[in-house]
């Protein structure tokens, strides 16, 4: 199995990490209106940790975006690239999914990552991030509300609610399923909010998820259970 590594001048502090948040801010483009809901493809990516061996899985799903069929995945397995802190998550996984996004074998399309892009306390998580380095379109549709606040939507699929950092709106609280706890959607870069909550829409047909965070989900804790057998911690 490749490991893949940290690389070369990689932040390695906090201050080089939110210089680095600095200089990629100013990139994202927030009003293209992104794919159409429903065509091409669309693809989700998410990541799985062993932190006892300092390991993390990421797996890309491609979707057909009409069908939600699988059209082709991919896993990597890197180091931990970054340290835990709050507002700096993606730099201890962006290096393997970059690598991951890289082994497939047609183009992703649209990007859905399970976390946030403008919803995140520098306005730039890993959705914009990832967006910002691939130049990909890219959502994040995230299962809690961070650090910020929002009133309930009305029960029926469909509906949202801003979701606020004081009075800046930086994404929607949006309920995919009747009666049932929204999820909380931002744009990462290349996408309007309203396509955002459109392609949400469009993947969530069944379950509150969508359908390629559930399956990027189920990969990447494979991926990671195979590369972690029979390995002692470091």
């Amino acid at each position: 199995m490749t490991i893949v590594g940290v690389p070369a001048g990689w932040p390695a502090t906090e201050e080089e990490a939110r210089a680095v948040q600095d200089e990629l801010r100013g990139r994202v483009v927030s009003d293209e209106p992104g794919p159409p809901p429903g065509t091409g493809r669309v693809t989700g990516v998410d990541v799985a940790y062993d932190d006892e061996l300092d390991l993390v899985a990421a797996a890309a799903v491609v979707l057909d975006a009409a069908t939600l069929d699988v059209v082709a995945e991919a896993t990597a397995v890197g180091r931990v690239s970054f340290p835990y802190v709050p507002g700096l998550l993606a730099f201890r996984e962006l290096p393997t999914v970059v690598a991951v996004l890289d082994r497939l074998p047609c183009p992703p399309g649209l990007v859905v990552c399970d976390g946030y892009g403008l919803a995140h306390p520098r306005r730039f998580g890993l959705a914009s991030h990832l967006g910002v380095l691939k130049d990909l379109p890219t959502i994040g549709v995230a299962k809690n509300p961070f650090t910020f606040t929002y009133d309930d939507p009305e029960p029926a699929r469909g509906s949202s609610a801003p979701l606020l950092a004081g009075a800046e709106e930086v994404g929607r609280a949006l309920r995919t399923r009747d009666g049932v706890k929204p999820v909380f959607v931002s744009v990462g870069h290349r996408v309007s909010l309203a396509g955002a909550l459109a392609h949400t829409l469009a993947l969530t047909p069944r379950f509150r998820l969508p359908e390629t965070t559930r399956r990027a989900d189920a990969l990447c804790r494979q991926a990671l259970r195979q590369a972690t057998q029979g390995h002692a911690p470091r």
